[in-house]
């Protein structure tokens, strides 16, 4: 990424013209924290209670001091890669997409790096990262997305507090052991806000947590809740299915009206593309903070554009994540929406945003304002940070 000296085309003889310095990247660090939950966070995709939350954080300094900051997945696998990006240019975000790939098919997924490295980009130039990805908007408006499993009545609840506090739509999980205790709750919060709320469903079937050994839905059993989701009218339906069963997210995409969605968990750019050009989704959810980093969803994006499909990240890391996301979607993408975790108590702004001495907030009327802050927007709590240090 090369950043235009326009003043140097337009100035007059004798003015004198500013270059940027040059910066190279002199350190990178990554440390690991750890939040304790209590009382545990019971997340429906989790058949374990989650009794702390863990983050990771990269950090990546120039030989001018400037430094960026990223976080989502773990960075398994690229301890001893460091040398790969040590004196190298920050803004070549390119290359280092690249070598982040590659690094990807052999060992693990590191993306957060490259979302420290656009945090960077834009300390440099002294831009958001929105502008530097195309300006297109300066906010997205959220929908909160809840996580837990309550009952009916207690889900009806919920609903109108959200409805309360301006959130425009609401994403509700399935996982109860029978999906018709599922639409139970799903007519519940229906009955209870009616039109207000645009209500989305995730049926979590596309991944599992590595304990659980549970099958995914089939066809026939997808198509067989999505008629009970038209009849309530939900906006889409999040993985109905395995993330591999392009055969069968296609087939259900034509068989019912409900939009569908997924691609949380693709870890690659090709499986996306089949996704996209294959007709499998009408929503288009991978994360930046997981999948590709924020280099390679833009060109993700615009594919999902190119095919009039909604490219809209799943956002379940953190805050610093979400604030990643947000700024991608904004600064190029159309989305209606974008996920905004969020189901208090159980999963307040201070567990998902501990690691950030301010928490991403949403108006009264549901938006995600961006400033002009330069990079990502976000400062890090070093004394949180300190206090959860692991490892």
């Amino acid at each position: 990424m090369q950043v235009a000296n326009f003043s140097a085309l337009t100035a007059p003889p004798d003015m004198e013209i500013c270059a940027m310095p040059d910066h190279k990247i002199a350190s990178i660090r990554i440390t690991q924290h750890r939040l304790e939950l209590n009382p545990a966070f019971i997340a429906s995709w989790d058949s374990k209670p989650r009794v702390h939350f863990d983050a990771t954080l990269v950090r990546v300094t120039t030989d001018t001091g400037l430094v960026g900051y990223g976080s989502g997945d773990l960075m398994v696998g690229f301890k001893g890669h460091e040398s790969l990006f040590i004196g190298q240019d920050p803004l070549a975000v390119e290359r280092h997409h690249r070598v982040l790939s590659n690094i990807d098919f052999h060992y693990g997924r590191c993306w957060p790096l490259d979302l420290a490295l656009w945090d960077l980009a834009g300390k440099i130039t002294g831009q958001p990262c929105w502008k530097l990805l195309g300006g297109l908007s300066n906010r997205v408006r959220a929908y909160a997305s809840s996580g837990t499993l309550r009952d009916p009545g207690a889900m009806a609840e919920a609903a109108e507090r959200y409805l309360a506090q301006g959130f425009p739509a609401l994403k509700l999980r399935f996982h109860r052991g029978d999906w018709r205790d599922d639409v139970k709750a799903l007519e519940a919060v229906r009955a209870r806000v009616g039109e207000r709320l645009e209500l989305m469903v995730d049926c979590n079937q596309g991944w599992r947590q590595p304990w659980d050994t549970e099958a995914p839905w089939t066809l026939k059993d997808a198509v067989t809740v999505a008629r009970e989701l038209e009849r309530l009218g939900v906006y889409w339906m999040e993985e109905p299915l395995h993330r591999g069963d392009y055969h069968g997210m296609r087939a259900l995409r034509e068989l019912v009206d409900v939009r569908i969605a997924g691609g949380e968990m693709t870890r690659q750019a090709h499986e996306l593309r089949e996704l996209v050009t294959g007709g499998c989704v009408d929503v288009l959810q991978p994360d930046a903070a997981l999948v590709g980093g924020i280099t390679g969803l833009r060109r993700i994006a615009m594919l999902a554009q190119e095919h009039n499909i909604v490219f809209t990240p799943h956002t379940w890391t953190n805050g610093m994540g979400v604030m990643a996301n947000t700024q991608l979607v904004a600064g190029l993408g159309q989305a209606p929406f974008i996920e905004f975790p969020y189901d208090p108590p159980q999963w307040d702004l201070d567990r998902r945003d501990y690691m950030m001495a301010e928490p991403l907030v949403a108006d009264g009327d549901g938006w995600l304002n961006l400033s002009n802050a330069p990079g990502m927007g976000y400062t890090v709590d070093e004394a949180r940070l300190a206090k959860t240090l692991i490892g």
